[in-house]
């Protein structure tokens, strides 16, 4: 036989085109179009169903940027109609390969009823099925005219990311505003064709299956007559029955699809839209589960939910029966989708606690997953916490995006840096908008790294990133696919189905230790400094703000301040948001953010201030308060004392240009160019800085990535480099302990100060610049005399270690790398470590000298800024200060004790009373991390700890007040069962192992 298989494939794409898809709505009438555009910002909904509307016709362009336009359409259903089903065809001027990207709406009733959203694939309204012929119809709807910001020439500057700079130029063309007849038959044939035709080119050419489908696929469009699709429509998939009823071979890969639309909670749009675009999102999916009695829709961030519970009740009242009814699934149990490698320890482990507790409290349902698929890598401390908040799974997607490596697992245990293990999925369909083609059904199969000893996945289904959700038409096809020979069997279940399947299916998975590293995007670990900054400082004034007003409260009485700390938290969590903290959105975003975090600031010192003068009572001693964990000057952590008396630091011109700082434990030259080329460590006789370089330089990068600007930084920008040597001034300070640099270079000017405190062996680097560069990365370098194969660098509840050397793909491609406070690298007996109050990214190269001694310069980078143009084209732009700290002679305690104290200077008033602490531990591996009263009011304590040193730890916990019990508790403070810990009155004897992570709680008398 001759092969036509190509000819018959071509003529199935044709006839479907022009067409069989054309005929799916044989007849529509237009419908009449007025509208009104809100002066600013979205107003409520009864003010935009109340405006009066002005002309507008189909064909006309509307919609400034990031407006909102309320239409009202009207018509009547035609009599002759009457029987038929019959919908509202609203194309606001849609792209339909912008789903989430462009112009949206929510239609409503006249009443006010939401109805269902709308979006480039989901341009219809049900008006009826069937109707009766004659009714009146009206609709309104609230859409929006957000800009395209990433096009098909992406990562191009645009304005467009700011309502401030956007302009007031149309964005869209009114397209279609029309009542239509579906022939629901033309509709299911369509289905029936591309399930078929996508199956078809997924098998084998010699496949017999796949020749079986192409001669129903032909027969069918022999069917067919072009001139009467309709009428014809219903012979032509009789012709496919048989094709579509072979069922799946008992060897087929299981696909678990979950309902899903993966919504930003900000990225090229601002928070506000988000707000909106869950509502319209949430009104789509809950009027499909009405119609579609197989679907299954899981929505992940709690604080989505909540935004749909405050703006949009009625939408509310309908996603509270599909929970009710098994239908809409609360997933995740985080606050948002978050970053997991920046948001320091407390602030990951209260992603769980106010995502898990909001859908406690709204539903009684506990989530098993941690639902994180597009977050950029995760940190090597998260197994820990997601087990701490009672979850015991975890799903990603993003790791399948990494450029070098290809991750060898879909299902393992992801094992943690204190050993807790998490079942953890990797969907191998390797996207988290799965539409339901059979493309991507194929290569789920494939791609399957399990085969052989597992065969289910995960497939979450619907259009993402700006929202919109699943479709009827991917709800069709999975029928279609559930039980298809050729196909994976597909069927639509819940998360902690899916999981409860996997785990069965697959009892000892292999195992990955310590972070799930993103081999992209490594430069969100830079962008948007100021969001960064504002994050770190957020989370450790909450720290200082819940421990000073915890202490007061028990100590006189302090009303502590329950409902504003549970809003701030919310609002810290919600900006770790992916692509927020990160630095990965739009200018209106991180403009907003600033303001957002300058607010939370403010209100924090209040309550910290106001709770350490209720501390301290009237009295004119000078009183110096710690919220460290560490003893600090003679002030223990968590108290407030006066300071011991210390050492003096000199200052000296050093001969050959520039100045000596010491203060006896550290001595440190400085040269005419401002740069350190000594920092001698006097105990241990030993220099800190490699022969031949300089610490404290500066360095400044080309930096234009391949792609995705403000995400990545490409492997080759340090082919190109410029050492910032040049100094403008340099002088000593007036305070007798410092030095003064300035330089300038391009268009920007830096300003450093560096200083040394009495008696401590660490050199503080107070950096200020004015950053106007484009395109560039900047850089703080400090060569180090330190051989050494592996590093240090904090995460959450302990400390990873990474190798300095590239042997292989996979070190060779962590070129770009986050800590939190600190980095430290040691050779056996002595070390150094370089903390931070505000930076994340970090590079560490080794090199031998070839010259000299021959011995090891192990180079530590800070990443300190860069000026990507998209998505906002005045990325950083302005004056950063940012503080780092070079320790000498650091064991991983101090880089430890160090990165806490750089993060919370102490903090002086007058007062009449030195103030105890709350709680005391007394050894110093065993760091507190929080001390809080109990969320329930009760006025119970909370104290977290954790073993920070990476050994094991003995301690006493010791309360300062009289308690009546003590219970170990999980994140979400409720009790353990069977793990009640001994005490003696006050004193709790404690145990640890390597990172172990602890939650007591305290009932006082």
């Amino acid at each position: 036989m001759h092969d036509d298989r190509s000819l018959v494939e071509a003529r199935l794409r044709r006839v479907l085109d022009e067409r069989i898809r054309p005929a799916v709505y044989p007849e529509s009438v237009p419908l009449d179009v007025a509208v009104w555009h809100a002066p600013g910002e979205p107003v409520p909904v009864a003010e935009g169903l109340a405006a009066e509307p002005g002309p507008i016709r189909v064909g006309d362009r509307w919609g400034a940027p990031w407006g909102t336009s309320w239409f009202r359409v009207t018509g009547t259903v035609p009599e002759e109609w009457a029987g038929r089903t019959v919908e509202a065809l609203l194309d606001l001027g849609f792209d339909e390969n912008m789903p989430g990207f462009q112009c949206e709406g929510l239609v409503y009733r006249p009443d006010g009823t939401p109805v269902k959203g709308l979006n480039p694939r989901n341009q219809w309204v049900r008006i009826g099925a069937p109707v009766a012929g004659g009714e009146e119809v009206r609709l309104h709807v609230e859409a929006a005219s957000n800009p395209v910001i990433l096009d098909y020439h992406p990562f191009r500057p645009t304005a467009l990311g700011d309502k401030d700079t956007a302009g007031h130029e149309p964005q869209y063309t009114l397209t279609r505003m029309d009542l239509a007849v579906l022939d629901e038959t033309v509709w299911n044939l369509v289905i029936d064709l591309e399930v078929l035709g996508e199956l078809m080119a997924e098998l084998p050419a010699d496949a017999p299956r796949r020749w079986e489908i192409l001669r129903a696929v032909e027969a069918a469009l022999d069917a067919i007559d072009l001139q009467d699709v309709n009428g014809t429509a219903r012979s032509a998939r009789s012709r496919l029955t048989g094709v579509l009823s072979v069922p799946a071979a008992p060897s087929a890969h299981r696909i678990s699809a979950v309902g899903h639309a993966h919504i930003d909670s900000a990225w090229l749009w601002p928070l506000r839209e988000t707000v909106r675009k869950v509502a319209r999102t949430t009104a789509n999916m809950t009027a499909l589960a009405e119609d579609e009695p197989d679907f299954v829709f899981a929505m992940s961030q709690a604080q989505q939910w909540a935004w749909v519970k405050e703006h949009r009740p009625e939408v509310w009242a309908r996603v509270k029966k599909a929970v009710a009814d098994g239908r809409f699934v609360p997933a995740g149990g985080m606050w948002v989708e978050s970053d997991t490698n920046m948001p320091g320890s407390e602030a990951m482990a209260r992603q769980f606690v106010h995502g898990k507790r909001f859908f406690l409290d709204e539903f009684g349902i506990e989530n098993d997953e941690a639902w994180l698929p597009d977050t950029f890598g995760f940190a090597a401390g998260l197994p820990q916490i997601i087990r701490a908040a009672g979850t015991t799974r975890l799903l990603t997607q993003k790791i399948s995006w990494s450029q070098t490596n290809k991750f060898p697992h879909h299902t393992f245990w992801w094992e943690g840096i204190d050993g807790t293990r998490i079942f953890t999925h990797f969907p191998p369909v390797d996207t988290y908008n799965c539409s339901m083609k059979g493309s991507e059904l194929a290569h789920a199969s494939r791609n399957f790294k399990d085969k052989g000893r597992a065969r289910h996945s995960l497939a979450p289904t619907g259009w993402g990133d700006g929202g919109g959700g699943t479709t009827r038409e991917m709800v069709a096809k999975a029928a279609r696919v559930r039980d298809l020979e050729g196909s994976p069997a597909v069927v639509w279940e819940t998360p902690r189905e899916f999981f409860e399947k996997a785990e069965a299916d697959y009892p000892d998975p292999p195992v990955w230790v310590g972070e799930l590293y993103l081999e992209l995007h490594r430069a969100t670990l830079t962008s948007q400094a100021q969001t960064k900054q504002g994050n770190r400082r957020s989370e450790h004034l909450l720290r200082e703000a819940e421990l000073w007003a915890a202490t007061a409260a028990v100590r006189t009485g302090f009303p502590y301040p329950y409902e504003e700390l549970d809003r701030i938290w919310k609002t810290v969590l919600l900006h770790q948001f992916h692509d927020i903290l990160p630095g990965s959105s739009i200018a209106w975003v991180h403009r907003e953010a600033r303001a957002t975090y300058r607010r939370i600031a403010a209100e924090l010192d209040g309550i910290i201030d106001a709770a350490q003068r209720a501390l301290a009572g009237e009295g004119t001693r000078s009183l110096v308060f710690n919220a460290a964990p560490h003893t600090r000057h003679g002030v223990p952590a968590g108290a407030a004392g006066e300071a011991e008396p210390s050492a003096e630091v000199t200052v000296a011109e050093r001969p050959e240009g520039g100045y000596v700082l010491a203060n006896g434990p550290l001595r440190v030259e400085i040269d005419a160019r401002g740069l350190v080329v000594s920092a001698y460590d006097t105990a241990a006789g030993r220099e800190t800085v490699a022969p031949g370089t300089a610490a404290n330089l500066l360095q400044l990068h080309p930096d234009f990535p391949n792609m995705w600007d403000a995400w990545d930084v490409d492997a080759f920008y340090r082919n190109a480099v410029t050492d910032l040597t040049s100094v403008d001034e340099l002088t000593a300070g007036e305070d007798g302990r410092s030095v003064r640099i300035v330089r300038s270079f391009g268009k920007s000017a830096v300003s450093q100060v560096l200083s040394l405190r009495p008696g401590e062996r660490r050199l503080s680097i107070d950096t200020e610049v004015d950053w106007h560069e484009t395109e560039k990365f900047l850089k703080l370098a400090f060569p180090l005399d330190l051989h050494a194969e592996r590093y240090a660098s904090e995460t959450q509840f302990g400390h990873f270690h990474r190798p300095t050397h590239t042997n292989t793909s996979w070190e060779a491609a962590k070129f770009e790398a986050c800590n939190h406070r600190f980095v430290h690298l040691e050779e056996p007996g002595w070390g150094v470590a370089i903390v931070n109050d505000s930076t994340y990214g970090h590079d560490v190269t080794r090199a031998v000298r070839t010259d000299g001694d021959r011995g090891t310069t192990t180079t530590v980078r800070v990443s300190l800024l860069r000026a990507p143009r998209f998505p906002d084209p005045e990325t950083d732009q302005g004056v950063h200060r940012f503080r780092h700290a070079l320790v000498p002679g650091a064991a991983i305690a101090d880089a430890v004790r160090e990165g806490w104290r750089i993060n919370l200077p102490e903090r002086r008033m007058t007062g009449g009373q030195e103030v105890a602490p709350l709680v005391t531990v007394d050894n110093d591996a065993v760091v507190v991390t929080a001390v809080k009263l109990a969320d329930d009011g009760s006025g119970d304590v909370v104290v977290r700890f954790h073993e920070a040193h990476g050994g094991r730890a003995r301690a006493t916990l010791t309360a300062g007040f009289e308690i009546a019990g003590v219970s170990v508790t999980d994140l979400l403070e409720r009790p353990l069962d069977g793990q009640d810990p001994e005490r003696d009155g006050c004193r709790i004897p404690v145990r640890l192992r390597p990172f172990e992570l602890v939650t007591l709680r305290l009932a006082p008398l």
